[in-house]
């Protein structure tokens, strides 16, 4: 039996399903999201989060979209603090053009052994596709998730 995917969603991912959904990206990329969350109920995906989501959601200045993304969190799998290690790699990748937000969350979903990390942010996911810093684990937009599973 295969083991189930250990998934990590990175603000600006979990997010999308609160954007204005006039642009056909931003719909898409949103339904992807939605898949994913059929399939975190499904039992399909585990769905890992942080206290470092957490403190990135919490600086969303739309209240409405805050409350939103915070009400999401009770359903992730798993919840993990950084740990200096964490904030070690973190700052080894800030360093090399990681935003400091991308950073901590890539850190923490390599330390924590996700399988992937879904992010709609076009800088991070340039960065991480070109291999800076030695991601290990891959990074993708959530359009290319939905587009490898099986609905």
């Amino acid at each position: 039996m295969a083991q189930t995917p250990r998934i990590y969603l990175d603000t600006c991912a979990l997010h999308r399903l609160m954007d204005d959904p006039n642009q056909m990206r931003v719909r898409m990329e949103a339904e992807a999201i939605e898949l994913f969350f059929l399939h975190l109920l499904g039992g399909k995906v585990a769905w890992i989060a942080s206290t470092i989501l957490e403190a990135e959601i919490r600086r969303n200045p739309d209240v409405q979209s805050r409350e939103d993304a915070l009400s999401m969190l009770p359903f992730a799998s798993e919840f993990h603090s950084a740990s200096v290690k964490v904030a070690d790699r973190a700052r080894f990748l800030n360093t090399l053009g990681y935003g400091e937000f991308d950073a901590l969350h890539l850190a923490i979903a390599e330390d924590y052994k996700a399988d992937l990390l879904l992010t709609t942010d076009d800088r991070f996911l340039r960065l991480a596709e070109r291999g800076v810093g030695s991601p290990f684990i891959r990074v993708i937009n959530p359009l290319k998730y939905a587009q490898e599973v099986k609905p």
